[in-house]
């Protein structure tokens, strides 16, 4: 692959230069400034994110034989190319702003067929979510190494607390999700054709247990911060980040 086939998208580069100028304005000394600019620091830095994620499976995908990605768009990180950009982009980022959900985002299609191994396909389904936590491990890095404007501490160690908390989710081995893709390849037909069918709404039946079953999320939770704290993850910081992000409660 040659730098050619990777060209970011004007849409992906507008995203990109609204979650910089919402960190910039963390940096004004008002807190109504604060406050705004977190909000457009964690969405935009979110929509960038799943952007990444997607990208991740394209990218690994395009290596391992599937060359149509690139004809779709994929390799360009533009939303609009996804399966459903509204389920992609739109309703992860309401459900971020209305409950502080990390929901995985929508899809690039793959055409398994065209990879090489089983290996690769595995790798495909791993690529995602493992931009998610490369993602909060910078994050993280960046937080403890420079020192920061208040502010843009809070909201890049949230923005960091939720990249970990979308890896988690996402490795999880629920069809549907990405860590059910990694397992995939090597399981049974007939365990592979059970999956297809609840594929639909597996992942919707996670969430609901989650919210449902306070101890199913309590157990979520403490797996995001071991590994928050592993990866040096500052924990007051990223409460207070949430804090000014869910400001009206």
């Amino acid at each position: 692959m040659t730098r050619s086939h990777v060209r970011p998208s004007p849409l992906f580069l507008g995203i990109l230069a609204a979650t910089v100028a919402g960190g910039v304005l963390t940096t004004l000394d008002t807190p109504l400034a604060r406050t705004a600019g977190i909000v457009v620091l964690v969405l935009g830095g979110w929509a960038v994110s799943l952007c990444l994620h997607e990208f991740g499976h394209a990218f690994v995908a395009y290596r391992g034989g599937d060359h149509a990605v690139r004809a779709k768009g994929y390799l360009t990180l533009d939303p609009r190319h996804y399966t459903d950009p509204v389920l992609s982009l739109v309703i992860p980022l309401l459900l971020l702003v209305v409950g502080g959900v990390p929901l995985p985002g929508g899809a690039v299609w793959i055409n398994h067929h065209a990879l090489r191994s089983r290996g690769v396909e595995s790798l495909v389904s791993l690529a995602g979510p493992l931009a998610n936590l490369v993602v909060g491990g910078l994050l993280t890095a960046v937080v403890a190494a420079v020192d920061l404007p208040t502010g843009l501490r809070w909201g890049l160690s949230y923005l960091a607390l939720l990249q970990i908390a979308a890896f988690v989710l996402n490795i999880l081995p629920v069809p549907g999700l990405d860590g059910f893709g990694v397992l995939e390849p090597y399981l049974s037909y007939r365990a592979r054709e059970f999956a297809a069918k609840v594929r639909p709404w597996a992942p919707l039946a996670l969430f609901a247990a989650l919210f449902a079953l306070p101890q199913l999320n309590r157990v979520f939770w403490d797996l995001v911060f071991a590994l928050f704290g592993t990866v040096g993850g500052d924990f007051f910081s990223a409460a207070a980040g949430l804090r000014e992000f869910m400001f009206w409660r």
